[in-house]
């Protein structure tokens, strides 16, 4: 599956408690990119709250060119009461790259299976209205280079149609690398075209992935 843009947290930890009959469900949050970096976030979660009963947890990460990753675990609680309704939540959110750990305090009453999956499903809820989203993006990039004389204007009148300039390399020439949106390869031809009466001509420099505020 292809996939140029997608929604997801920013790098902060987003922590949230609720209290359900005397037990204390602590809920965090963060970005993952991959499996090393959630198991390291849960086991993290795991040593600061050592004496809890449960560390229940749910993730969902992008890869390129296939589908999510999607991981839960209950963590002892009754198999489906935890991880799943975590899970359900973090996906019902439409952002990827995110993981959540709900670590509960028992209180000595039990709350059940319907108690329990309200319960993990809730504490996420509530913990993911305090996440700052962000966009990530797949950009094309295009090399273009102007003589030393023109770069400094031309720099200027690309930024001002909305161009975005990751790079540049002053060599004999300045070139600037590009960022575009996907299939914007024509337009930016176009407008290089009537800004130097057909001299230049942007090319090919691979693609990046890069970070947009919503």
């Amino acid at each position: 599956m292809s996939m140029d843009s997608y929604i997801r947290p920013t790098t902060d930890v987003v922590e949230d408690e609720v209290e359900i009959k005397r037990s204390r469900f602590i809920t965090l949050i963060t970005r993952v990119c991959d499996e090393a970096q959630a198991r390291g976030f849960i086991d993290a979660a795991k040593a600061r709250f050592p004496d809890a009963r449960h560390h229940c947890s749910a993730y969902i990460y992008h890869v390129d060119g296939a589908n999510p990753v999607e991981r839960s675990s209950d963590d002892g609680e009754p198999s489906g009461t935890a991880g799943k309704p975590m899970l359900d939540v973090l996906k019902g959110s439409g952002m990827l790259d995110v993981c959540a750990v709900v670590v509960r305090y028992f209180g000595g009453i039990k709350l059940g299976a319907g108690g329990l999956v309200h319960a993990y499903g809730g504490a996420v809820s509530a913990a993911m209205d305090q996440v700052t989203r962000v966009c990530r993006a797949s950009r094309e990039l295009y090399a273009v280079s102007f003589s030393h004389a023109e770069a400094g204007r031309m720099e200027a009148e690309l930024r001002g149609r909305g161009y975005s300039v990751v790079d540049t390399d002053y060599g004999a020439q300045v070139t600037y690398t590009l960022a575009i949106a996907p299939g914007g390869r024509d337009e930016l031809n176009a407008e290089l075209a009537a800004l130097t009466q057909g001299q230049v001509v942007a090319k090919a420099a691979g693609a990046k992935w890069v970070e947009l505020p919503l």
